[in-house]
């Protein structure tokens, strides 16, 4: 068989053919490429609950001797809350928007990951909370 010489010229149909796939191509990695913007963005949201709860943690050690007591505490809740809450969100805003996209090129990570974290940051929330309200210098009680 017989290559095409370089002047010879595509003919239209098979021209037409070669710009859909190269569409169809670019399509699929601009959707990989919004997967990877996802995950990274579900990542910024995580540092910021991170960020909260450590907000509220070092409240809570710098204003410790607040007047009233509880005030101090109550401040690093809500902190710390928002961090669970923030969470939480970024888990399910992560999880709708890659069910309606398909990797094609790219393995990303599962939803099942993303509520794992989520679950575990809102636990370890609900821990530190405890922790603030039940605990007092070491000993459980009021304080």
């Amino acid at each position: 068989m017989e290559s095409p010489s370089p002047n010879t010229k595509p003919t239209p149909q098979s021209e037409e053919t070669n710009s859909t796939d190269l569409a169809q191509e670019r399509t699929e990695l601009a959707e990989d490429r919004n997967i990877m913007a996802m995950e990274r963005t579900f990542a910024g949201w995580i540092r910021t609950a991170f960020a909260a709860i450590g907000i509220g943690l070092a409240f809570r050690a710098v204003f410790g001797a607040f007047d009233p007591p509880w005030l101090a505490r109550a401040i690093a809740t809500v902190f710390i809350v928002a961090g669970a809450v923030l969470a939480m969100a970024a888990q399910r805003r992560a999880c709708r928007t890659l069910s309606r996209l398909n990797p094609h090129t790219l393995e990303s990570a599962s939803p099942p990951n993303f509520r794992l974290l989520a679950y575990a940051v809102a636990l370890g929330s609900a821990v530190l909370v405890a922790g603030l309200w039940i605990l007092n210098d070491g000993k459980i009680g009021p304080g």
